[in-house]
This record gives C-alpha cells, sequence and structure tokens, in this order.
C-alpha cells in the first residue's frame, strides 16, 4: 500500500508499505511468543522437583542434582556456577552438623542418652516425654536439629516398644523439642546459618553464636 503526504515546496512524496499474511515474515516476534522469561522456566523446574520430592519415583539426591543441572542447561545460570554453591562455608558447616549428628548414632552415644534418660525418667508415658524433649532440645542447640531427630527416632522407639507406650505420642514432642532447640543457637538450624552466611556477604555484622537464643 501507497502514502502520499506534502514535502517542501508543495512536492508529493509518496513511500510504498509492503505486507504479507505469512507469519514467518516477523521471525522475531514468533520467538518471542514462544520463548519463556527465566522466572517461569525456574518455576516450572521447581514445580517438577516438588513432584519428585514428594513422590520419591526417583532418589531424592538425584532429583536435587538434576533440578540444578536443569537450571544450568536452560541458561537460567551459568553452567560454571550451578554447583559452586557447595563450596559455601554455610553449606560445609551444615554438612559438618550432620556428620557429628550421624557420629552420635554410630558411635552409640544415642543410645547412651536414651538409657540415662530412662533411667532417671523412668517408662512413664509423660515422665518419658519430658526428657525426650528435654535432650533433643539440648542436642539440637549444638548439632543440627534435623540430624538429632533422624538419631533419636530409632531410640525412642526402643524405649517405647520396651516399656509398651505408644510411638506416636513421642514422635511429636521430640519433633517440637528439637525445632525449639535448632533456635537456641547459630548452628542449629539450616535458617539460622543461611541468614548469617547472607548477612556477612552484604557486608554487615552476622548473627552470634547465641543471638537466635534471646529471641527463639
Amino acid at each position: 500500500w501507497t502514502v502520499g503526504y506534502g514535502g517542501d515546496a508543495g512536492k508529493i512524496i509518496t513511500k510504498t508499505f509492503h505486507t504479507t499474511s505469512d507469519p514467518c515474515y516477523f521471525p522475531n516476534m514468533r520467538r518471542r511468543a514462544f520463548q519463556l522469561d527465566n522466572a517461569t522456566m525456574t518455576l516450572i523446574i521447581l514445580a517438577f522437583v516438588a513432584f519428585f520430592f514428594v513422590t520419591e519415583l526417583l532418589p531424592l539426591a538425584v532429583t536435587a542434582m538434576a533440578g540444578a543441572i536443569a537450571c544450568g542447561i536452560l541458561g537460567i545460570i551459568p553452567m560454571n556456577t550451578v554447583f559452586s554453591g557447595l563450596s559455601n562455608s554455610t553449606v560445609v558447616l551444615f554438612a559438618a552438623m550432620f556428620v557429628v549428628g550421624a557420629a552420635m548414632f554410630h558411635t552409640g552415644l544415642a543410645q547412651k542418652v536414651g538409657v540415662t534418660v530412662v533411667k532417671f525418667t523412668g517408662t512413664g508415658e509423660n515422665s518419658l516425654m519430658i526428657g525426650t524433649m528435654v535432650v533433643a532440645a539440648a542436642l539440637s542447640s549444638v548439632t543440627s536439629n534435623t540430624a538429632t531427630t533422624a538419631c533419636l527416632i530409632p531410640v525412642i522407639a526402643g524405649i517405647c516398644k520396651a516399656a509398651r507406650i505408644p510411638v506416636n505420642r513421642q514422635m511429636m514432642p521430640l519433633a517440637f523439642a528439637a525445632g525449639l532447640g535448632g533456635t537456641i543457637t547459630l548452628v542449629g538450624t539450616p535458617p539460622n546459618i543461611i541468614a548469617a552466611g547472607a548477612l556477612r556477604a552484604a557486608g554487615l555484622r552476622p548473627f552470634g553464636f547465641f543471638a537466635f537464643a534471646w529471641i527463639g
């Protein structure tokens, strides 16, 4: 189609524009229509990872690694930084707390703690619950609360079986006490360590070891 308009000195200037019905005539527009931004792709990956975490169709470690690799392949993050976070001091500290918790179980310390609890509290349901909560809170304050719970579950289950006490009535108090103990110190729970690491990375003063105890 042609458009005419007035120019200088009364001249008529015409310009012809060509159009086409072919959608491939605008390749850039077509490409943008089907291109997902990084936020959308990340949300899709997160949905897949959450699905496999819940269903456990794949081992949890495989699911976590696959999600990170997918972010690198799709260009959401650079490939050379996909696993760079594993060298972060916060991650190393968190992993070390798991090692300490596992050592408690494999060396028999957790079992000895359980025997000591029974010795002082007896096999009564309420007294055993109180003793379990105190021990769980104390141990989770200096190790990972997740590792502490994992180590004490078989011990408490064995005590409950021997004393003929329902196990489910002891597991929830154990979980609550471990969560509470984790808020006492910096290393008790992963969010505390992550928050301190974020402050340090931002150039701010990080939390002290017992900073959470005043609030938690």
